[in-house]
């Protein structure tokens, strides 16, 4: 692929509220440092960089927009200028105006980053290889919480994580780590 400005950062809901206990156990504690190491390379080649902010509609979400947790992580916080789009459900894609103003600017690859991988990540991911973007997972630039499935069983953040990450790659994403996407795709 030709490098140019036509490849796109998507940092997916970066916010204050995933800190908050009640997600419990997590992985990837370098998440937030990796999607900014990708943000510093983003800002210097001035390639596009698009936040998605999630604004939940539950009064009583970490998430809700009369919350701080609303607010982006001061690690990647958007500057001025940068593009914000925001959601109140897992796709960024779903009542926003991310998939026309990808169109619009000509954009067909997009790196997706952000929290959480099971969640909006994945959707997010799902929905962008099923439009026809060409799209690049970041494993390490995402994160996942601990959780139990319906039967009961807990599933430990890793093993979510991981199996997120299997059901997306080559099949809807190319999942690589911040190293091999800055080896393989950004300085070529």
């Amino acid at each position: 692929m030709e490098r140019n400005n036509k490849l796109a950062l998507i940092i997916i809901d970066v916010q204050q509220g995933f800190e908050d206990k009640r997600w419990g156990e997590r992985n990837n504690p370098n998440a937030e440092e990796n999607i900014y190491s990708l943000l510093k390379i983003w800002r210097e080649k001035k390639w596009p960089i698009i936040h998605i902010q999630h604004i939940s509609t539950n009064p009583n979400s970490p998430l809700s927009a009369n919350s701080k947790g609303v607010l982006f992580k001061e690690i990647v916080k958007p500057l001025d200028g940068e593009v914000v789009i925001q959601k109140n459900v897992n796709s960024a894609f779903i009542g926003t105006n991310l998939e026309q103003y990808l169109k619009e600017h000509d954009i067909n690859d997009v790196v997706i980053t952000g929290l959480t991988t099971p969640h909006c990540v994945s959707t997010t991911t799902r929905m962008s290889g099923n439009l026809g973007f060409n799209t690049y997972l970041i494993s390490d630039a995402t994160a996942a919480f601990g959780m139990k499935g319906p039967d009961g069983v807990y599933y430990d953040a890793n093993q979510i994580h991981n199996i997120s990450l299997a059901t997306l790659h080559g099949e809807f994403a190319t999942v690589l780590t911040t190293e091999e996407l800055i080896e393989q795709i950004v300085t070529k």
